[in-house]
Parts: structure tokens; C-alpha cells; sequence
């Protein structure tokens, strides 16, 4: 009678809560990783205060969980249980809850119930972003040493997650600018700022990768229209396939009475106009504005209990709630279980050991190279447990392997390279896998370069059609060892230009990586394209089969 009487209590959260729980812990244990989840546990195999990507805080958690259970389960275990405490941190957010409305809520919101057991950086930020919340407003109400140490500590634990999170703390004092009257505000800035400076240092001693692709690499050439729609409509469907309109509404609607729900709703508005304006600037993922998740089911609750004019929607989100339930229980099956095939619909999550197995066979003890893709090396080594690695060419976005001094491992050893065929690179043998036809080269004394970062002095030019140009060039080591060359064929020095999606062949030079390597400081003699323009100028290692690959940051020239 106890165990039935806990669970009756409070209209039968704690009953909801658990079979939140345990839809989660059974989806997590049978569905394959998806692409970015495997890579994110490559993270968690390499521990460090930074990645390219995204901070720390999703590889330590799979580390965590992963250690405990090697398998699916085990990478998706912390991030089960956070999604759980999301709902209950929620929940104590909201005044006057109407549990049966908060259930209605949830039940329509179908990417909190398939993605909160994902392996990804949102849910860490959902998490820490309830989390904040939840001690800003105690600091509204009590600015004590405590609430004040939980503040530093809730903001810093946020933009561990994801960088996204800054964008809450600042339309949190655009919302209150009486914070900026306040001592204590101040410290708990100055201690999430110490309690952040690892991940500065990291950035700092890697020349801020992550600023320079997501505020630079990212930009697309032009606008297009399609950015801005899609945008618009994933954030309908991410707040509800059926009824993330009415959600929306709600939150927008809902009358403010208090300075934390001006926080609330400043949060809502400021972060979805600020990643609308971004649409002008390139494609905007529908996820990145998750960390909502809090603010629009507390501001959706509180309008429907406040306004009378929409109490008529409480006839219908019902049936929105149901609905939405059947097409998250479909999707639950298919995420275990491909009762479609040939219908690819996220084929990522499926078949994912046969694959790693057919190519494991192919390599036949070797390590296995992959071109131009984090997410199969990252899914080879989780379901084969055999090394993979990536090599980049100069004209597709880097990623953390061009961080990792993995190639040490590999340098003068036979080597798989494998790639899809539409790869123009040359082929010692094909085969085919669950997931379709890739071609092989076998290298017998493998090497590639990607810890080899060429350092240009100048960063924008202006110069003339045909012009040659001089460029000097620091060399760094990112091995922090002796770099071995392979003497039959030794890697070169060279640079490739690109404008906009217009790929330009790869140039290269009679300078040999050892020589330059011995050097350190280089002069580099460069020859402009003929056509006028604006080019992006990026100085490459050409080495074995490989096209010129990723060694510098980018140069914007400018040919007039």
C-alpha cells in the first residue's frame, strides 16, 4: 500500500516521471548510436578541457556512463536520467501546476520524449539551462552567498554544454538590467569566468577553432530564402510536431506577472529572433534553440491558467497529445527496430555492426582511413573496436580527428584508406556492405599530416588577377615529436584557393614538408586566380594519394 500510495500522490507524477524514465533507459539500450553520438564518444576517449566542436561536458558524461556499461546503453545513461531531472526541475518552476495541463504539455512535445536520451550536447543544456533557472530565480528572491555561488555555478555548468548558453545569461540581464546594480551578480560572473578559463586556455592554445568555424567556416557564400523557412518550421516541429504552433502561442501570450517570467519570455523571444536574424548568415540547425525547452512549458502552463480566452484549447490539445504519442511510439519502434526497409528514413541508426564488420574483415587487421567523415571512422571504432581514422581535404569543414595525434599511431604501417566511390582517388579493390558499395586503397607505409598547422602572417589581401604574392609562413608540430616522412614519395607543401561552392585545384610547391619542417619560418610564392573576385586561400599538405588537406586557417583574398 506504501508503493501505491507515493505514486497516487500528486496525481500520479512520480508514476509519469518513472515511465519517462523507463522509456528512455529501454530506447537507449536498444537503438544503435546515431552518427554524432559515436563521435561524441570518441570525445570521450580522448578527455580534455575542449573540442573543436562543442566544450567538454557531453564527452565527460558518456565517459561516465560508458564505464559503467559498454555498449548503447552505457553512452546514453547520464543523459537518460538528466532529461528525467529536466522534467522535475521544470516542474518546481512552475507556480500553481496543473499537473494534468503539464502532462498535456509534455505529451505534445515529442523531441524532448525520442531526444532526451541522445548522446548530444543538448541535453546537458536543456539540463543546466532548467538548472539556471531554477537558481536565478532563488537569486531574484534571495541574493545570498549560496544562491550566488549556485548562479556562478549554473551558468558555468551551461556553457560546458554548449556555447549556446551565453545567449540565456544575456537576454537574462537585458530582461532585469537592475543586475548590473548588483555586487553579487558581478561575482558570480567573475566565478563562472574562473571556473570557465580551462576551456578558455584550451581555445586560446589551439587558436580558437570552434569561434572560427562557427562564427567564420559556417557563413554560407549567399542567402537563400530556404534558410529562414526551414528555420521557421523546425521550430514549430520541435515544439511539437501536432502542436508546437499552440505552444508557441501560449508562450508568447502569457501574462508576465513577476521579474523571473520576464526572464522567461525575454529568453523565448530574444533567442528565437536572434537565431532567425542568423538565418541571413547560413543554415540555422532546428535544435539549437532546445535550451527553450523550461521557459516555454512554464510561460505555455501559466497562460492557459491565466487566460480565460484559452481555456477553448484545453478541448483539443488532448487529442494534439495523443496524436503526438502515437507518432512517437511509431518512431520509438523504428529507432530499434528498420520494419522499413529500403525506406530511409535516419538510416544512420541501423545496421551499423554488419557494416563495421564487412569492413573490418576488408581491413583484415589494419587500421582503417576514411575520407572526408567523422561520423564513419567515429562508428567503425565503436562497433568494431578497431582503430579509424579521418583525413580531410582542404575543401570540407575540419573536425576534433584534425586535433587528435592518432596519425602517430599509424605513420609507416599498412593502412586501409576506404571511401564511397564517388571519391576520385585511386582503388586497389571494391566491395559492398549493408550500406552500399565503397572502394579501398591499400597503403603500405601510410602518413598523413594533419597536426601540421601552417601559420600565414596575413590574413586578408587585396592583390591583382595572375598577381604573384609572397606569403610567409610559421610552421607548428602539433605531434610535439619528430615527424617521419615517407622517402619514396614525401609530402609537399602547396596552397588551394575556393570561391564560394567553386573549387579551385590544389597548387603545389617544390618545398618538402621535411625541409620546411627544418625551416619553421617559410616564404611561400602564391599566384592569384585569374577571374576577380573574393577567394578563401588555404595553405595545404599534399601527401601520398591525398588531396590537399586541412593545415591552415583560412586567408580571404580579394583579386581585383
Amino acid at each position: 500500500m506504501g508503493i501505491i500510495h507515493y505514486f497516487k500522490k500528486d496525481q500520479y507524477k512520480n508514476l509519469f516521471l518513472l515511465v519517462w524514465l523507463l522509456l528512455g533507459l529501454i530506447q537507449a539500450g536498444f537503438t544503435e548510436l546515431m552518427d554524432d553520438e559515436a563521435y561524441y564518444w570518441v570525445y570521450s576517449r580522448h578527455l580534455d578541457w575542449g573540442y573543436f566542436d562543442h566544450p567538454p561536458m557531453v564527452a565527460l558524461l558518456i565517459k561516465i556512463g560508458y564505464g559503467l556499461f559498454h555498449n548503447e546503453f552505457g553512452v546514453r545513461l547520464c543523459m537518460v536520467i538528466l532529461s528525467v531531472l529536466t522534467l522535475v526541475i521544470t516542474d518546481k518552476l512552475i507556480p500553481r501546476r496543473d499537473n494534468r495541463l503539464f502532462y498535456l504539455l509534455l505529451c505534445s512535445m515529442a523531441a524532448m520524449q525520442l531526444g532526451g536520451m541522445l548522446a548530444v550536447p543538448d541535453v546537458p543544456l536543456v539540463f543546466f539551462a532548467s538548472f539556471y533557472f531554477l537558481v536565478y530565480r532563488d537569486f531574484l528572491e534571495q541574493q545570498s552567498w549560496k544562491n550566488t555561488l549556485l548562479l556562478a555555478l549554473s551558468m558555468a555548468l551551461m556553457f560546458y554544454s554548449k556555447y549556446h548558453g551565453i545567449l540565456l545569461v544575456a537576454f537574462t540581464v537585458i530582461s532585469n538590467l537592475n543586475l548590473l546594480r548588483v555586487f553579487k551578480f558581478y561575482v558570480a560572473c567573475i566565478i563562472t569566468t574562473i571556473l570557465f578559463v580551462p576551456h578558455l586556455y584550451w581555445q586560446y592554445a589551439h587558436d580558437f577553432p570552434s569561434l572560427q568555424y562557427h562564427l567564420v567556416e559556417r557563413n554560407a557564400s549567399t542567402y537563400q530564402i530556404g534558410f529562414t523557412l526551414e528555420y521557421i518550421l523546425g521550430q514549430v516541429l520541435l515544439f511539437g510536431p501536432v502542436a508546437g504552433w499552440l505552444v508557441l502561442y501560449y508562450a508568447f501570450v502569457c501574462p508576465i506577472q513577476s521579474a523571473f517570467e520576464r526572464t522567461l519570455k525575454y529568453c523565448m523571444i530574444g533567442v528565437l529572433a536572434f537565431f532567425l536574424l542568423s538565418t541571413f548568415k547560413g543554415r540555422v540547425e532546428t535544435n539549437w534553440t532546445v535550451m527553450l525547452f523550461t521557459p516555454a512549458m512554464v510561460l505555455a502552463h501559466q497562460s492557459v491558467r491565466r487566460k480565460r480566452s484559452l481555456k477553448w484549447s484545453l478541448r483539443i490539445l488532448p487529442y494534439m497529445a495523443a496524436f503526438t504519442l502515437i507518432l512517437v511510439l511509431a518512431t520509438r519502434v523504428y529507432m530499434i527496430w528498420d520494419f522499413m526497409p529500403g525506406v530511409e528514413i535516419r538510416p544512420e541508426i541501423h545496421h551499423n555492426k554488419p557494416w563495421a564488420d564487412e569492413i573490418k574483415r576488408q581491413a583484415a587487421g589494419r587500421p582503417v582511413v576514411f575520407i572526408n567523415s567523422y561520423q564513419w571512422p567515429s562508428k567503425y571504432m565503436f562497433y568494431s573496436g578497431e582503430l579509424g581514422y579521418v583525413v580531410n581535404n582542404r575543401y570540407t569543414r575540419r573536425n576534433q580527428y584534425n586535433y587528435w595525434d592518432t596519425e602517430k599511431q599509424l605513420w609507416g604501417k599498412p593502412a586501409l584508406i576506404v571511401f564511397t566511390p564517388d571519391n576520385p582517388l585511386p582503388v586497389t579493390d571494391s566491395f559492398n556492405t549493408v550500406k552500399g558499395p565503397w572502394n579501398a586503397y591499400a597503403e603500405d607505409h601510410y602518413y598523413s599530416y594533419s597536426l601540421i598547422t601552417l601559420v600565414p602572417a596575413m590574413k586578408h589581401v587585396k592583390a591583382k588577377r595572375g598577381e604573384r604574392m609572397p606569403f610567409i609562413l610559421s610552421l607548428r608540430n602539433g605531434y610535439n615529436t619528430p615527424v617521419p616522412v615517407d622517402k619514396a614519395h614525401e609530402a609537399v607543401i602547396g596552397y588551394a584557393f575556393a570561391k564560394k561552392e567553386q573549387v579551385l585545384g590544389g597548387v603545389k610547391s617544390d618545398l618538402t614538408l621535411s625541409r620546411a619542417i627544418d625551416r619553421r619560418i617559410i616564404r611561400m610564392e602564391v599566384i592569384m586566380p585569374d577571374q576577380p573576385g573574393t577567394y578563401q586561400l588555404k595553405f595545404c599538405v599534399f601527401a601520398g594519394i591525398f588531396f590537399p588537406t586541412h593545415n591552415s586557417q583560412t586567408v580571404t583574398v580579394v583579386v581585383e
